[in-house]
């Protein structure tokens, strides 16, 4: 599983590098904030919106923690997407919120 810290993001962004995030965690997760220009899926509803996603593009897979995005990572992977885990989540996320 392809894997990216939540620096290398943060570089990304700052560097005004093209970067897709999918953030699967919970509504009321969601509601404390999330990495600006995130999209929200949660993980429960990823196999139902899955058609809304380019499979040219590659997406960076958000949660919590990393669990649940490796979870999402996994699915879209196996349905042929290009994913990237960001390993240790918000919880280790030290950038802006929206």
């Amino acid at each position: 599983m392809n894997a990216i810290t939540p620096k290398e993001v943060q570089m990304k962004i700052n560097a005004k590098q093209q970067i897709h995030l999918i953030d699967v965690r919970e509504v009321d997760e969601v509601k404390e904030g999330k990495i600006a220009g995130a999209i929200h899926i949660p993980l429960g509803l990823l196999e139902f919106r899955m058609h809304e996603l380019d499979k040219e593009i590659e997406y960076t897979m958000v949660c919590r923690s990393g669990g649940r995005s490796g979870r999402a990572t996994q699915i879209l992977d196996s349905h042929g997407y290009k994913v990237v885990n960001m390993v240790g989540g918000m919880n280790d996320w030290e950038g802006l919120l929206e």
